[in-house]
């Protein structure tokens, strides 16, 4: 039952992502805000999926956490459930994402339709720099930017790895950043076709203000996010041994 429940949910998630962006075509014409709609509601359509067919809720904490006006999201990377399900809790986000992603047929139009932000990763100098720019525009529009920190998905109990990128755009774009604790990987891990029931516990946790040297802003941000999502991985193991009992 669990395969077929995760096979049913896979499937339908790029059935739904292909037609959604397909009769959504329209946005194209339009200015970027009027048409942005479409995403939080692509984002919500998948979490409704999730909830129907896997199982798996969401929990939100820390939701006064989150900053007003312009600045960065910081969140752990354990699975693609975070890749999406962000979405709908900032007014008008953008990804930090890697460039090829918009060479991929009409999805890459969409990124490139709503201004996320491409970076180049085999040019490292040029691509912080671009990145630096690209941000300090977005925040000035009262945009949030959203990053993943380590770069690509950790699995759950595995030693993080933090790029240091982020430090250098906290401080030179110099805006809040919240950190963002889940623990997604417990029910939906990486590179894997099966996903569990369950509840996903997303935190905001207290942003941290600009002004920090970078190196004390890095090591803050990593003790955050490790912290919660150590324990909010062990909140859901406690959940899940208790319910199988």
């Amino acid at each position: 039952m669990l395969f077929l429940r995760s096979s049913l949910f896979q499937i339908l998630f790029y059935v739904v992502t292909f037609v959604l962006m397909i009769a959504a075509s329209p946005v194209f014409l339009l200015p970027r805000r009027w048409g942005w709609w479409i995403v939080p509601f692509w984002s919500n359509t998948c979490l409704f999926l999730l909830r129907w067919i896997v199982g798996l809720k969401v929990e939100v904490r820390g939701r006064a956490n989150i900053p007003a006006g312009g600045y960065i999201v910081a969140s752990k990377h354990q699975s693609a459930w975070e890749t999406f399900s962000l979405i709908p809790y900032f007014p008008d986000p953008t990804y930090i994402l890697k460039r090829e992603l918009r060479w991929i047929p009409i999805f890459g139009w969409y990124t490139a339709k709503f201004r996320q932000i491409p970076i180049n990763r085999g040019k490292r100098s040029a691509a912080l720099a671009a990145m630096v720019q690209s941000s300090k525009e977005a925040i000035a529009n009262e945009r949030q930017i959203l990053i993943f920190p380590e770069g690509t998905r950790r699995p759950v109990g595995v030693e993080p790895v933090y790029k240091y990128g982020i430090a250098h755009l906290y401080k030179d774009v110099q805006c809040p950043v919240l950190p963002v604790a889940h623990n997604a990987g417990l029910y939906w891990p990486r590179a894997s076709w099966l996903l569990y029931p369950g509840t996903v516990i997303v935190e905001f946790l207290p942003a941290i203000q600009p002004g920090l040297k970078a190196s004390t802003f890095h090591a803050l941000l990593v003790d955050s996010i490790e912290t919660a999502s150590n324990r909010l991985c062990k909140e859901g193991r406690s959940a899940a041994d208790t319910s199988s009992k």
